[in-house]
């Protein structure tokens, strides 16, 4: 293995045995990376962030300072998880049974949030399960989301709401006539229907 695709793991962050950490990625100061947790090739893990068990990451992903990703949460190729976001588990969160004993692990069933391909999560936003993020979606910094975004939407707020859409360069996409809509950056041309959008071909 080159140095280039070598893993890095330093000695403050605590890495489970049973997690798999894929070739080139990094694992930063304090971080944490439990059981069965899979990470792909060239992932990197900020300090003190948190991946849950069994959490699935695809390649290239970031995943940045004190992020909490509670499983079971997938995420696909190419995502980036800001600063002190929370993707939670649990949709009716009690510490304690209705009886008042304390809840373990066998008395609720966690729910994940899912991220599609290349999209962003701001930095302390908080996607409360189940929830989905469409591939090249961005979220604002500091949104609560609590429903499903599509693809290459904008969303921001609390609740989070769609007030725009986004290319896969992350700029703002600009209009350029009836349900039609350019990247300032790339010069690539999206057309909507509905509540969807989708690359011009040719």
């Amino acid at each position: 293995m080159s140095d280039a695709e070598a893993t890095r793991i330093v000695e403050s962050a605590d890495v489970s045995s049973k997690a798999v950490i894929g070739a080139g990625s990094s694992v930063w100061h304090l971080a944490q990376v439990r059981e069965d947790a899979v990470l792909g090739e060239g992932c990197v893990v900020g300090r003190g962030a948190y991946i849950g068990t069994g959490v699935r990451m695809g390649k290239n992903c970031k995943v940045q300072n004190y992020a909490l990703v509670y499983e079971p949460a997938e995420l696909a190729d190419g995502v980036f998880i800001g600063p002190a976001v929370i993707l939670t588990n649990d949709t009716f969160p009690r510490a304690v049974n209705p009886d008042g004993s304390l809840k373990s692990a066998h008395d609720w069933e966690p729910v994940g949030v899912a991220v599609g391909e290349g999209a962003s999560v701001g930095a302390r936003a908080v996607c409360v399960a189940p929830v989905r993020i469409g591939a090249w979606a961005m979220v604002a910094a500091g949104a609560v989301v609590t429903r499903d975004v599509p693809a290459h939407a904008l969303v921001a707020g609390v609740p989070a709401r769609r007030i725009g859409w986004v290319g896969k360069s992350g700029i703002r996409l600009e209009p350029v006539g009836e349900n039609r809509w350019r990247c300032p950056q790339t010069r690539q041309l999206y057309e909507t229907f509905e509540d969807t959008i989708r690359e011009v071909r040719g």
